[in-house]
């Protein structure tokens, strides 16, 4: 290959991997069959030389849609009606139209992304497998990583921003270690598949590694996870209080999560703050309208927002923004 051309083409990813141009074309529109053994090779040649399709090429050519892509694992979950909503002030004005849509975890799912065009990928979901993000990245288009999770084997293509997961979900945990509390639960997400959280999770990695810090009693016992809805949910709290298991604080990865604890606290016949507090996370609208009035970490949705929207405009621009990260703000209530 030259060594004064800078950017790799589409002829560079072909040569390199031994096939036609059209094939390479094919692998990164998703959108006709090729054999696996082409499909890895043009895919890691993709890879190697860091190859980005021209945004502003497809520009000139008409093709851009104005469509940003936002893809979640929980789109009831009010915490991303609220990002998109921030997110749409500003998008708006810019002539972007916004899609909110529920991750699946397969290679239709990505071939369906694929083969409409938008102009960027943002991407909030625990359970979508890496190697399907990475095939939405390599397929050229811009991609924001809105992380609650690790992606310890995808590179700098796509911008990561930290919402402030981890070191929230860590203040939870001192906030109730400072009211005295040293028996903790952490209530897990509820998934359709029943699926557990696992370390590269920002929330449950920060619950885990605070609690080691701070000398706190930490065993599988103390995390409430699996559930698949929330009679499942209550059922299993229900069942660790009443199991004879010390538990004087409840942190919940989210204020739904928390609730749903709440309720089964007051059930067992516990009182909340008194026996035990209870913290949840993102400061959704009912965290008000519960009683008691659940405390809760806020995320700053609307500098978020701005971030997500400034960091594809520059991506699409063909830049290379950083990274960046946001801290949260407790608002404490009366279950703490």
């Amino acid at each position: 290959m030259s060594q004064v051309r800078n950017t790799p083409t589409r002829k560079d990813v072909a040569a390199l991997a031994g096939v036609s141009e059209t094939v390479v074309s094919y692998v990164l529109n998703n959108n006709r069959y090729v054999a696996q053994d082409k499909r890895e090779r043009v895919l890691a040649a993709v890879r190697e030389l860091h190859y980005r399709p021209n945004t502003v090429a497809r520009t000139l050519k008409g093709k851009k849609s104005n469509h940003i892509l936002f893809i979640a694992d929980n789109i009831s979950n009010e915490h991303f009606g609220k990002i998109v909503e921030e997110m749409d002030k500003i998008a708006y004005d810019k002539g972007y139209l916004i899609s909110l849509l529920a991750d699946r975890n397969d290679e239709e799912f990505v071939s369906q992304v694929n083969s409409r065009l938008v102009d960027g990928i943002v991407i909030s979901a625990t359970g979508f497998d890496e190697k399907y993000v990475q095939m939405l990245i390599d397929s050229g288009v811009p991609v924001v990583l809105l992380m609650n999770r690790e992606y310890p084997n995808i590179g700098n293509e796509a911008v990561r921003i930290y919402t402030g997961l981890n070191k929230g979900i860590r203040d939870c945990v001192k906030l109730l270690e400072s009211r005295g509390r040293r028996h903790l639960l952490y209530i897990d997400r509820i998934s359709r598949h029943g699926r557990f959280s696992k370390k590269d999770d920002l929330r449950f990695s920060g619950f885990c590694s605070q609690m080691e810090e701070s000398g706190l009693p930490f065993s599988a016992e103390r995390f409430v996870t699996g559930c698949t809805n929330e009679r499942e949910l209550f059922d299993a709290v229900c069942a660790r209080l009443n199991s004879g298991l010390e538990v004087d604080g409840i942190v919940g990865r989210n204020d739904d999560m928390a609730c749903v604890a709440l309720s089964a606290v007051l059930a067992c016949g516990r009182r909340v703050p008194e026996d035990i507090s209870v913290i949840g996370f993102d400061n959704s609208r009912i965290s008000n309208y519960v009683t008691p009035a659940l405390t809760s970490m806020e995320l700053d949705r609307p500098a978020i927002a701005k971030a997500i929207i400034t960091t594809l405009d520059e991506m699409i621009a063909g830049g290379k923004p950083s990274n960046q990260t946001f801290d949260t703000k407790l608002i404490e209530r009366q279950t703490t």
